[in-house]
């Protein structure tokens, strides 16, 4: 999912900055929702559990260049249904941060582009929870077609973000298009995967409920 350098330059790169406020401003919105819910000592230890994830994910699981971008698991719905949508925002934010700044410098300029495309699809993924997944449900018990979803939208979100990115910065072209479809389809078959990861993280929470007084995982995992 990392925009390659180069492919948004000079002014337009603005208008990745203006979208990674946006959803920093909106993941503010959430992180004051989630600190009433456990206090500050659960939410703190939540993001750093969820940023040595993501930073896990992007750099030790296996990731591949194709097309303009590079296909990489992210287990993004997954981070969302253990951790709640603001833990698992800031630490996909701060993951992607750290590899930035240890391995992959040249992706800095990027970030703004690349955290928007993070974010904004976990957003809109948890907006799709809150209306498929009954408010008397725990995490633990949603289904595989609510796992689907879930994952679905959030791959999906990637992916139109970096089409969106592809053909902003480098017009509508054949050349882009192909790139971009290329892509896409590598991309989606992340979704086949995704929704067993999560089932089976789910049913290993399970047998773990005590989690459910550590303050680790977000409430709504065991609690409906």
């Amino acid at each position: 999912m990392h925009i390659e350098p180069g492919l948004i330059s000079g002014a337009k790169m603005v208008l990745s900055y203006a979208t990674a406020a946006g959803a920093a401003l909106y993941t503010v919105r959430l992180a004051a929702d989630s600190l009433t819910e456990k206090g500050l000592g659960s939410f703190a230890a939540r993001i750093a559990m969820g940023t040595a994830a993501v930073f896990s994910f992007f750099q030790v699981l296996p990731h591949y260049p194709v097309g303009i971008s590079e296909v990489h698991f992210i287990l993004g719905s997954t981070l969302f249904l253990l951790l709640g949508a603001a833990p698992a925002a800031l630490a996909l934010a701060l993951g992607l941060l750290l590899q930035g700044l240890f391995f992959a410098p040249f992706d800095l300029p990027q970030y703004g582009a690349n955290v928007t495309t993070l974010l904004v699809p976990l957003f809109a993924m948890k907006a799709i929870a809150d209306r498929i997944i009954p408010r008397d449900m725990a995490y633990v018990d949603i289904r595989y077609r609510d796992a689907l979803a879930l994952s679905t939208a959030y791959q999906g979100g990637v992916v139109a973000w970096v089409a969106f990115w592809a053909f902003y910065g480098q017009g509508f072209t054949a050349t882009t298009a192909t790139s971009v479809f290329t892509f896409g389809g590598a991309y989606m078959l992340v979704v086949l995967i995704e929704p067993l990861v999560d089932l089976a993280v789910l049913a290993a929470a399970k047998s773990a409920r005590g989690l459910s007084k550590t303050g680790l995982i977000t409430p709504r995992l065991f609690n409906a």
